[in-house]
């Protein structure tokens, strides 16, 4: 077992990737707190309390569990998860950010509070759950952390919401990497493909058609998604990734799913355009940006001409 006398905090882990990375860790031999509140897909509260049910499959099978209910996005309830860990397991040595919901509208459509609830859970959670995991691992000089993004962090149409809470996910990962790695402390970040409730419903399958007859994807992404991808293809590279032997990986980003992990080569320069230090004049960018910086870049949508943009029984005039 790789992930003996570990103890470890699995957020989202009632359901789907979050309840199969609970029980791979805790078969590797970490004692886990599985948080679950039991909300529904757009953060409903229900009655369910699927955290029980992880508990006592991972009890059953010898292992060390307990379960938690609390939401990642309130701060508070964060520090007590985090310190409930401490209590029980006497440390906290691994985080699983992994806890999420949805709230699917075209930006126009979208609510204050659609666009606030999903920062909140998915955003603040993992900055808050990592904020106080990671006193404690400091004090211990060991930690391993592995947040969720997901390939949404590129835009994602209907979903600007979401999109932009897991490309700060991103920023969030590579910021902890560079500040924690002198206290022996990882953060890297997962963008999973699996068949969950997050991922496989209505409107998500509506929403792979209306890419693929846009363009947005190829028909080898669009039969990909629909391949059937288990959530148990997730949790090895997470359970990887907590492992003392994964500590040369800190602050990257890995695409996984069924068959396939991939790596991205994030942020860095892909072409410059420069001169001496004097002003850039508009006339000037015209002409260069075309054939230099430009050139090569891969669009996020097929360019659109100004009379297709226009909606029907809507008109634009000049001036």
């Amino acid at each position: 077992m790789h992930l003996q006398g570990k103890a470890a905090i699995v957020t989202g882990a009632g359901r789907g990737i979050g309840r199969e990375v609970a029980l791979l860790l805790a078969r590797e031999g970490a004692s886990v707190v599985v948080n679950d509140p039991g909300v529904g897909r757009n953060g409903e509260p229900t009655d369910e309390r699927p955290a029980d049910e992880v508990v006592a499959a991972i009890t059953a099978a010898g292992g060390r569990a307990i379960p938690n209910y609390d939401s990642v996005g309130d701060y508070q309830k964060a520090g007590r998860m985090v310190a409930q860990c401490v209590d029980t397991f006497g440390k906290i040595d691994i985080l699983i950010n992994v806890a999420g919901m949805l709230r699917e509208r075209m930006i126009w459509n979208m609510s204050e509070d659609d666009f606030d609830s999903v920062i909140n859970v998915h955003l603040k959670g993992h900055w808050a759950m990592s904020h106080h995991a990671i006193k404690y691992m400091r004090r211990a000089g060991y930690g391993r952390i592995v947040n969720f993004s997901s390939d949404a962090f590129k835009g994602s149409v209907g979903q600007c919401n979401y999109s932009a809470a897991k490309a700060g996910i991103i920023g969030l990962t590579r910021s902890i990497a560079k500040e924690t790695a002198k206290f022996g402390i990882t953060c890297n970040a997962i963008c999973p493909a699996a068949d969950t409730r997050m991922m496989m419903n209505e409107a998500v399958i509506a929403n792979q058609k209306r890419k693929l007859e846009a363009g947005l994807i190829t028909r080898e992404q669009y039969d990909r998604f629909f391949a059937g991808r288990g959530p148990e293809h997730i949790a090895p590279m997470v359970a990887y990734l907590a492992t003392d032997g994964a500590d040369f990986i800190n602050g990257h980003v890995f695409h996984v799913e069924k068959g396939r992990i991939n790596s991205y080569f994030y942020g860095e320069d892909f072409k410059t355009l420069s001169n001496d230090g004097s002003l850039f004049t508009v006339d000037q960018l015209i002409e260069l940006i075309p054939g230099t910086v430009a050139n090569g870049l891969t669009q996020v949508v097929p360019p659109v001409r100004m009379q297709d943009a226009v909606p029907a029984g809507e008109s634009v005039k000049a001036g």
